[in-house]
């Protein structure tokens, strides 16, 4: 599916190609389209070892950045904190614990993605056209995706 990705720093946006992957345990950004594009990477306090679908371990080893940023989707609009790791060919993942926190309804068929079910901290742009993300406490939002968010997938 198609969202943007907005930076914090510039508000400067880009519009990516992002996989649903429901074998994912996370959300992921390409290194290399990371810093292409120009996205502020904060370290991480602590490394995150990630595998590939393969079950190999990332040829870059364990994730040490991320970048937090506004996402925009047909509307839907959020504040993420994506990790930063090797891709290959793909931009941006979304994964488990994205999808089981939004629980969109998709049209396989179709190819069709609705954001009818998002959590609180998500919001809708408003109808005149002027965007709106909500930036709640760090501690607000990890309560209310732990929440939404199965054990299993927290980090």
């Amino acid at each position: 599916m198609k969202v943007g990705l907005e930076k914090l720093e510039s508000h400067d946006g880009v519009a990516v190609k992002a996989l649903l992957d429901s074998r994912a345990t996370g959300l992921f950004m390409d290194t290399i389209f990371t810093k292409e594009k120009g996205f502020k990477m904060e370290k991480m306090k602590r490394p995150l070892l990630v595998k590939n679908m393969d079950g190999t371990v990332n040829i870059e080893g364990a994730i040490t950045h991320q970048v937090e940023c506004n996402m925009f989707f047909k509307g839907h609009v959020e504040r993420v904190r994506i990790d930063i790791c090797n891709l290959g060919k793909m931009e941006v993942i979304l994964g488990i614990p994205w999808l089981a926190a939004h629980n969109p309804e998709i049209d396989w068929k179709k190819g069709e993605v609705k954001m009818t079910q998002c959590p609180p901290i998500c919001v809708k742009k408003k109808q005149e056209g002027k965007k709106e993300v909500k930036k709640a406490e760090k501690d607000e939002d990890e309560e209310v995706l732990k929440e939404l968010v199965p054990k299993k997938f927290w980090k």
